[in-house]
């Protein structure tokens, strides 16, 4: 059987095209080989969703004439199978309105807005009728929604003297079969969809392993499948450091604060950028030239950290050196000043100013001795600090997940794949008693190579941008 199981429609569109089925209730199926569908059950016609329908092209709203389609969103899973399923429902359109009680008051040509719907307030909305006399007689100008047949409406105030009553007749407008009823995925979610060949998820990895490896003449007579899963995700979790380059990337400015929080699936920085209006990366470099405190003890004259009512330590709400860090830029940092700066009271030949510069014409240190900006990590806050002189500028976060924060990303690239059954093998088998040393270093050396050949390929070295590189090696002069 192939392994791919989407239409060409399903993969580069990210859409399902049904048929009606002529009535006013369609319920459709959702292919489980895409994106799964996310729908708000308090949503309004301006709510974003992952998917939108249409019908003939045309996009669909709680509210657009003819059909005003609500929509419904049930989910199921058997046997591990996801099912979902999407019902369109075309409510009630109000087309015609009977006077049962007239009244005094009304002006011809003016729109009069439904107070009461059913009888009771709150049933029904947005019905607006126009006069066509002066006791009442109406048009209906704006359908409203909730209206339901044979419900008694009333106009009272608005200048009208009495109560007018009136009885609606409503219809469901159904979708005509030789229709097509479209459902696609937005963009965001669409994304999701591509690429999704070059993964196999973890769910796959467990019971390829289960089959293949685990049984009777196999090479692992029984296993529990839970300790199967835990060193799947173990595998999955050290490949992400150092072998499946699972870098992601966030697009931020910096604001005034100077501060940008840690991503929440953050586990460790590759590399932050600013971007200029080329759109090039101009890397920004950590620095060791400050520091973050983890504890800001509040201390007493004596220098001695003061302490509540409850003996607990006092902290400071915000650290000093946070502060004065985010004064620090380029200048004053690296006294890279211009000739128009020399006499302008900057003292830059005074001697003392030399004391102040960190580095200089002399002993210059290639970390101050840039003009991309600075940033450390404040652990205590959990944020990014950067130097003043990157204030509001775009940058690029590029990070290291290990690939289980989310069930979405719980995916392995099928260059790995074989390294991370060795992976599993060699875990569940090293350490169980009484195993001999010999198999223990066989497996282990299996572990090691498989997991070498998958850094070789994910490495993704092309003998075009690798000939590219070394001509610029053999040129004398570079810039």
């Amino acid at each position: 059987m192939g392994l791919i199981t989407q239409t060409s429609s399903e993969y580069y569109e990210g859409e399902a095209v049904y048929s009606p089925n002529g009535t006013a209730t369609n319920a459709v199926v959702w292919p489980n080989s895409l994106t799964p569908l996310i729908w708000d059950a308090s949503a309004t016609p301006t709510s974003v969703n992952n998917f939108k329908v249409f019908i003939d092209g045309v996009e669909q709203y709680p509210t657009l004439d003819p059909y005003n389609l609500s929509q419904s969103l049930s989910t199921s899973i058997v046997n591990g199978v996801r099912t979902q399923t999407l019902t369109l429902t075309s409510q009630q359109d109000v087309t015609s309105i009977v006077q049962n009680v007239p009244a005094t008051g009304f002006v011809i040509g003016q729109n009069y807005t439904v107070v009461n719907g059913g009888g009771q307030v709150g049933v029904g909305k947005d019905l607006i009728l126009q006069a066509t006399s002066t006791t009442g007689a109406m048009t209906i100008f704006s359908d409203g929604s909730g209206y339901v047949n044979s419900d008694t409406i009333q106009i009272t105030g608005q200048g009208v003297t009495g109560t007018a009553t009136y009885t609606v007749g409503t219809t469901k407008t159904s979708i005509p079969v030789q229709s097509i009823i479209t459902v696609r995925l937005i963009n965001s979610s669409l994304w999701d969809n591509y690429k999704s060949y070059q993964y196999v998820n973890l769910k796959d990895i467990v019971n390829n392993f289960i089959v293949a490896f685990v049984g009777t003449d196999k090479l692992i007579s029984r296993v529990k499948r839970s300790d199967v899963i835990f060193h799947a995700k173990r595998g999955l979790q050290e490949f992400s450091y150092d072998t499946l380059r699972s870098v992601k990337s966030q697009e931020l400015t910096i604001p005034p604060s100077l501060s940008l929080v840690l991503p929440q699936d953050y586990v460790n920085y590759v590399q932050l950028s600013w971007i200029d209006n080329n759109g090039v990366k101009h890397i920004i470099y950590p620095t060791t030239l400050t520091s973050n405190p983890t504890n800001l003890p509040l201390q007493d004259n004596e220098g001695i950290p003061t302490q509540d009512i409850y003996g607990n330590e006092l902290q400071a709400a915000q650290a000093l050196i946070n502060g004065k860090w985010s004064n620090a830029n380029a200048r004053t940092i690296s006294g890279n000043v211009g000739s128009e700066q020399i006499n302008d009271g900057s003292n830059v030949f005074d001697w003392s100013w030399w004391k102040m510069a960190y580095g200089q014409r002399y002993g210059l240190d290639p970390e101050i001795s840039q003009k991309n900006g600075w940033f450390t990590i404040d652990e205590r806050r959990g944020v990014f600090a950067f130097s003043s002189d990157l204030a509001g500028k775009l940058i690029i976060l590029e990070y290291i997940s290990d690939g289980l924060a989310y069930d979405e990303d719980t995916k392995v690239p099928k260059m790995a794949e074989d390294a991370l059954y060795a992976y599993i093998t060699y875990n569940i088998i090293a350490y169980r008693p009484k195993t001999p040393e010999y198999i223990v270093q066989r497996f282990k050396k299996e572990k090691s190579a498989k997991l070498r050949n998958a850094k070789i390929r994910l490495s993704n070295i092309k003998l075009s941008e690798f000939t590219q590189v070394m001509r610029g090696k053999s040129k004398w002069i570079k810039h």
